[in-house]
C-alpha cells in the first residue's frame, strides 16, 4: 500500500490509456482540511484496486500518510481505499494476495523452525544413543553442550558478516552447512565421541548466523511499527521448530533407526534452501516482484535508512555503554535458562516422573508449541504499545521484563510440582512469558545500534551462548551430584529476578551507536 507524505499528493498513473490524470496540488501538513478527505475518497472509490510493480492493471489509490516519531522510533500507518496496511493486499477480483515481505516472513520462518528442529533431534535421540555407549550423565552433558561451542565462536562473526554482506547470503550458507552437520551426526556417533564432538562444534558453527540473519532481514524489509510482529512470526517458527523436532524425532526413529530423523530434517532443509536462493532479495529495493506500492510503505516506515558501514565500532567503544550491558546480560540470562529447559526436559520428564521417551517428548513439546503463539502475541503487543504513545525504551522494558520475571516465578513453582501434567504447565508458563524477551532484547539491538546490529548481537549471543554452555552442563552435574533438579531451578529463579532489575535500570529504547 501506497504512503505518499502529504507535502504534495500527486495521484497519476502512466500506465492507463485514455484515462484523465488527476492533480491535487500542493497541500501543506498544517493546511490539510479534513473535510477535504472523504470527498476525494468518495471519487478514488469509483476506481477498481490494481497490483504488481510491472502490472499493467489500474491503480487508483487514496492514501493517508500518519508517521509518528516516539522514543526514537516511527510509527506508520497507510491507508489505500479503506483497506488498512497490512501483510496482505486487496485484489480486484474481491480476493487476497500477500505482500512481499509476508512471503520473506514465512520464509525466515520456515528456516528458524528448521534450526531449532534440527538442534531438538540430538535432545530426543541422545536418550537411546547413551544406553548404546554408556554415556553417563555428565559427559551427557558435554554431548548436549557440544554444538555450543562451534555456535558461540561463530555468533560475532557471523553478525559481521551479515552487516556487511546482508542477510540473505549469510543464512543460505549457514543453512546448506547445518543441513549437511545433521547428516553427519549419526556417522560420527557410531565411529567415535571425538567424531561426534566435532560434528556437534560444526553444526553449531553454522547455525551461529540465523539469529543475526533474520533480524537483518526483517529491518531492512518491515517499517519499524511492524517490526516486532515480524520478529514474533518468526521466532514462532523457530518456537514450532522445537515441536516439531521433539514430536518426529521419536516416531521416525522407532520406524527407520536412530539415522531417520537426521535424514528427514537434512532434506527438509535443501528444500527450503532451494526456495529461498530463488525467491528472496536482501533488500526490498533489489526485488523484482515487490509493488511501488509497498516499498513506499517500509521505506516511510524507517526511522533510520539502512546503510552499510565497513567499519566496525571498537570494542571498547560498545561496551562503554550501560545499554550495551543490558542487552549482554540479558542473552546471558534468556540462553541460560533456554538451553536448560530446551536440552534436558525430555530428561527431566523421563528421570524424575518415569515416563517413556514419546510421553517424554510430547511433554516437552506442548511448553514449546504455546511459546510459538505468545512470541507473536508479544510481538504484536509491542507494536500496539509504540503506536499507542508508549516510547520504544517503554516498550522494551514491559516486554522484557514480563519475559523474566515469570519464567523465574514459573520455575520456583516447578520445583513442587508432583505430576507431569503439572510440571508441563509449569514448563509452559516459563517458556510462553519467556517468549516476550523476543520484544525486548532481540529487538533492542537495532534500537540502540541499527549498524551495527548484527554484530552487537554477534557479541552479546557470544555472551549468551558461553552461559548456556555452562547451564547445559551444569546441569548434568547437579543432578548427578544432588539427584534432582530443583537446586538448579532455584538458581535459574534467581537469575531472571537479578537481570530484569538491572534492565530496567539501564536499557534504552534510544539510539546509542
Amino acid at each position: 500500500m501506497a504512503c505518499i507524505t502529504p507535502t504534495k499528493l500527486q495521484l497519476n498513473s502512466s500506465n492507463i490509456p485514455r484515462q484523465p490524470t488527476f492533480h491535487l496540488g500542493s497541500i501543506s501538513n498544517g493546511n490539510f482540511h479534513s473535510s477535504f478527505i472523504p470527498k476525494v475518497q468518495k471519487k478514488l472509490l469509483k476506481f477498481p484496486l490494481a497490483g504488481g510493480r510491472n502490472s499493467g492493471n489500474r491503480e487508483h489509490w487514496f492514501v493517508e500518510n500518519e508517521k509518528k516519531r516516539r522514543g526514537g522510533g516511527g510509527g506508520v500507518r497507510c491507508t489505500a481505499e479503506g483497506i488498512d496496511s497490512g501483510l496482505f493486499v486487496a485484489r480486484r477480483d474481491g480476493g487476497v494476495m500477500a505482500e512481499e515481505r509476508f512471503k520473506v516472513v514465512a520464509l525466515v520462518a520456515a528456516v528458524m523452525c528448521l534450526c531449532n528442529a534440527d538442534r531438538v533431534v540430538m535432545s530426543v535421540a541422545v536418550v537411546p544413543l547413551a544406553a548404546k555407549h554408556g554415556w553417563s550423565s555428565s559427559f551427557l552433558g558435554i554431548v548436549q553442550s557440544s554444538f555450543l561451542w562451534g555456535y558461540m565462536c561463530s555468533s560475532v562473526i557471523g553478525g559481521a558478516l551479515v552487516d556487511k554482506y546482508g542477510g540473505k547470503r549469510v543464512i543460505a550458507w549457514g543453512a546448506a552447512l547445518w543441513s549437511l552437520a545433521t547428516l553427519l551426526t549419526p556417522w560420527a556417533a557410531n565411529h567415535s565421541t571425538a567424531s561426534l564432538l566435532a560434528v556437534r562444534a560444526f553444526f553449531g558453527l553454522a547455525e551461529g548466523v540465523a539469529l543475526p540473519s533474520m533480524n537483518n532481514l526483517l529491518s531492512r524489509w518491515f517499517p519499524t511499527n511492524e517490526r516486532a510482529t515480524a520478529v514474533g512470526i518468526s521466532m514462532g517458527g523457530f518456537q514450532l521448530g522445537n515441536v516439531v523436532g521433539l514430536v518426529l524425532t521419536p516416531l521416525a526413529m522407532s520406524s527407520i533407526g536412530i539415522s531417520g530423523p537426521f535424514i528427514l530434517f537434512t532434506s527438509l532443509g535443501f528444500l527450503w534452501l532451494m526456495t529461498w536462493i530463488n525467491r528472496v532479495a536482501n533488500d526490498p529495493q533489489e526485488s523484482n516482484s515487490i509493488s511501488k506500492a509497498e516499498l513506499r510503505l517500509i521505506q516511510a516506515g524507517k526511522s533510520d535508512s539502512h546503510v552499510i558501514k565497513s567499519k566496525l565500532p571498537s570494542l571498547a567503544l560498545l561496551f562503554s555503554k550501560l545499554p550495551t550491558w543490558a542487552i549482554v546480560f540479558a542473552n546471558i540470562t534468556n540462553n541460560w535458562g533456554y538451553f536448560v529447559l530446551l536440552s534436558w526436559m525430555p530428561v527431566y520428564f523421563k528421570t524424575v516422573f518415569g515416563v517413556n521417551l514419546k510421553q517424554a517428548a510430547w511433554f516437552s513439546a506442548v511448553p514449546w508449541g504455546t511459546m510459538a503463539i505468545s512470541g507473536y502475541a508479544a510481538g504484536a503487543a509491542s507494536d500496539y504499545l509504540i503506536k499507542t504513545g508508549y516510547s520504544t525504551t517503554s516498550a522494551r522494558k514491559i516486554m522484557q521484563s514480563i519475559g523474566f520475571i515469570g519464567p523465574g516465578i514459573a520455575l520456583l513453582f516447578l520445583n513442587y510440582a508432583k505430576t507431569p501434567s503439572i510440571a508441563a504447565v509449569f514448563i509452559t508458563m516459563a517458556l510462553s512469558l519467556s517468549s516476550f524477551s523476543q520484544a525486548g532484547f532481540l529487538l533492542n539491538m537495532q534500537d540502540i545500534a541499527p549498524q551495527y546490529a548484527g554484530f552487537l548481537h554477534g557479541i552479546s549471543n557470544s555472551a549468551g551462548t558461553l552461559a548456556a554452555i555452562i547451564s547445559t552442563i551444569g546441569t548434568g552435574f547437579f543432578v548427578q551430584w544432588l539427584g534432582s533438579f530443583q537446586a538448579f531451578l532455584t538458581l535459574t529463579a534467581c537469575l531472571y529476578f537479578a537481570t530484569t532489575i538491572f534492565w530496567n535500570l539501564y536499557a534504552t529504547g534510544e539510539r546509542v551507536f
